[in-house]
């Protein structure tokens, strides 16, 4: 793995360090991400050239679903044990799955770094940015037979250090808790950056839909910066009364040909939860 490390001036936060996926992990939004993420990797890896995978917010990269805090959110009841059967046995999604339900147990649920880990190869290069202590902890451990290099720091810094990353084939995924409010300002300048410096690489954002529309603006400059993304959104029902979350969205550039007929048929399987 490469090792590069170099400080830039991010301001950190207690909220960069109290978000914890677990009470989210595989609800709807999750499957969106994780499945057009797994398409992406499966389809970089079709070519027998290295790559490098980067993520700026990697949480535990597994989580056990039958947990007090998955359970008291019930968000993943209503995500990955209702959608599990939209993705057929031969979907990269379906295999990551499978293989971490064998291997950890039926509760057992992927992020996207060990979704990453089980789809690249020796060959390819994974870079893992997790700020959280815990989060960090259980991320190493998860990791650990993996080679994956674990970088307890801000997310955006590891990025903006690594960029342009050696291979310079890839992918950077971009996805932020939004419990810091100038996320929605800063991320279209850090994309930007990013942007400049790997012209090459996929950078993928998620993001979510939320009733406030604090997502709006960013998305408005996104898109007029970057006109040729793909940007996908679905809806769905809030996890719970008043809830602030109605959908989820992926901006891609640089996306790989064929991912927007993917995101089709998950726009038709969204459809009919409401």
């Amino acid at each position: 793995m490469n090792r590069h490390c170099t400080r830039s001036p991010i301001r950190y936060t207690r909220a960069m360090l109290s978000y914890q996926h677990i009470y989210h992990a595989g609800n709807l939004a999750d499957v969106q991400k994780h499945s057009l993420l797994a398409w992406m990797l499966e389809y970089l890896t079709r070519k027998d050239k290295p790559l490098t995978y980067i993520e700026t917010h990697a949480g535990r990269a597994l989580y056990d679903l039958g947990a007090e805090e998955a359970l008291k959110t019930g968000e993943a009841a209503a995500g990955i044990a209702q959608t599990r059967g939209w993705f057929n046995a031969d979907h990269p999604y379906s295999k990551v799955l499978d293989r971490v339900v064998a291997e950890d147990g039926p509760k057992a649920y992927p992020g996207s770094p060990l979704i990453a880990a089980h789809l690249l190869r020796p060959t390819d290069h994974i870079h893992l940015a997790e700020l959280h202590p815990r989060e960090h902890a259980a991320l190493e451990l998860a990791m650990s037979p993996t080679g994956a290099k674990i970088h307890l720091r801000d997310g955006f810094e590891t990025a903006f250090a690594l960029c342009p990353p050696t291979p310079r084939r890839g992918m950077l995924l971009i996805d932020p808790s939004y419990e810091i409010k100038e996320d929605y300002t800063s991320i279209f300048r850090h994309i930007n950056k990013l942007h400049r410096a790997w012209n090459v690489g996929i950078i993928a954002l998620w993001y979510p839909i939320l009733t406030n529309r604090a997502h709006e603006p960013m998305l408005e400059a996104l898109t007029a910066q970057h006109p040729d993304a793909l940007r996908h959104e679905v809806r769905f029902p809030p996890a719970r009364p008043g809830h602030g979350m109605v959908g989820s969205g992926m901006f891609v550039l640089n996306a790989p040909y064929g991912l927007a007929d993917e995101a089709k048929k998950l726009t038709a399987r969204y459809a009919k939860l409401r």
